[in-house]
């Protein structure tokens, strides 16, 4: 990767270009925290918290099977609840925040988990990234942009933020240059287009649909990007497993016809 990336001079034109090259591979983004309703999605995501979404998917199952409701994991000993989430690290505090956190939904909101950003960051345990993440994906209201590590790296390294700001002056930046009809599919593209394909220490640049619009693409292109984007499709499907995703052309892409957007006149920094 490049030492460092300038910003781009129309970050906004060039957001629009990126999410609408991920929408090929990424036309309906699911998030990958296995859920089957707001009530699971807020736990799972509260314990996801510096863990794999794989190791809280496998802790869910169990998790819901002993504690359906929020009535019930309120009730659950902080000891047994320990035991079931082990896996996820900082174990004893995560079962304190859930036991907590349900506790709290009983209480304040009837057992039902709340549809609106201040009740929910109001919870325990439950953060502002938190709030979006449920909001946007079980009640399809876009409350800001989702920026976690892989959302924060990729914005960087396609020059639309400055190198190693805090998520929220990401989010801020990214909801500036962006329409809100669109935060909640972006918010996940980028996600699922950082752990999948543009990742920390071995992106694949190669194979990447928006290379030819990423100033710290380290290598050429194959193929063509639409090529590319629906092999990246094939790989997000399938979390990540790429033995299934199709072969690409070996020859570079020409990369003439695609520019990165060109700046507009009077376009300001964020």
């Amino acid at each position: 990767m490049p030492a460092k990336v300038s910003l781009h001079p129309n970050p906004a034109a060039l957001l629009s270009e990126v999410d609408e090259r991920l929408a090929v591979a990424m036309p309906d983004p699911q998030c990958e925290l296995d859920h089957d309703d707001a009530w699971q999605l807020l736990i799972v995501t509260i314990l996801s918290a510096q863990a794999r979404d794989a190791v809280i998917n496998e802790i869910r199952p169990v998790l819901f099977e002993r504690w359906p409701t929020p009535a019930d994991l309120a009730e659950a000993s902080q000891e047994d609840v320990e035991v079931v989430v082990k896996r996820s690290g900082y174990y004893r505090n995560k079962a304190k925040a859930i036991r907590q956190c349900a506790a709290a939904i009983v209480e304040r909101h009837d057992g039902e988990v709340p549809q609106t950003h201040d009740e929910l960051v109001a919870l325990p345990g439950a953060s502002h990234k938190t709030a979006n993440l449920v909001l946007g994906v079980a009640f399809g209201i876009a409350s800001g942009i989702v920026v976690d590590t892989h959302v924060n790296r990729v914005s960087a390294r396609l020059g639309l933020v400055p190198a190693g700001k805090k998520p929220p002056v990401v989010e801020k930046a990214l909801c500036k240059i962006s329409s809100e009809d669109d935060w909640i599919n972006l918010s996940h593209r980028l996600i699922l287009h950082g752990r999948h394909l543009c990742k920390s220490k071995a992106p694949d640049c190669r194979r990447c649909p928006v290379n030819e619009l990423c100033p710290s693409a380290t290598e050429a292109a194959v193929d063509e990007w639409k090529a590319r984007a629906e092999r990246e499709g094939v790989i997000v499907d399938a979390r990540g497993d790429a033995s299934g995703a199709p072969e690409l052309a070996s020859a570079p892409a020409d990369a003439a016809s695609e520019e990165p957007p060109a700046a507009s006149a009077g376009e300001d920094d964020f």
